[in-house]
């Protein structure tokens, strides 16, 4: 993972690599990716990740809703509406 030089947001130099989970979505249809990793600015909490990392999950995700690929699980989400 390229290392962040100073935060974009705050320009703090201070952070650290994580594993968080990553929701994709598109029009509609998500993807849940566990243990992406980032890079988490400890000031301010901006997020950033790798591109590649970013392209090889938009990979995932339309190869799985092309039905060329499985995903490793399901899992179901609830939903509620407020009026």
């Amino acid at each position: 993972m390229t290392e962040i030089k100073s935060c974009n947001i705050c320009g703090s130099q201070d952070y650290e690599q994580r594993h968080i989970d990553y929701l994709y979505s598109h029009k509609g249809q998500y993807l849940l990716v566990p243990n992406t990793p980032v890079e988490i600015c400890l000031h301010c909490g901006m997020i950033y990740y790798d591109a590649k990392v970013l392209k090889q999950i938009e990979k995932h995700f339309f190869a799985i809703y092309q039905e060329q690929e499985k995903p490793d699980q399901y899992i179901s989400i609830p939903t509620k509406f407020l009026v």
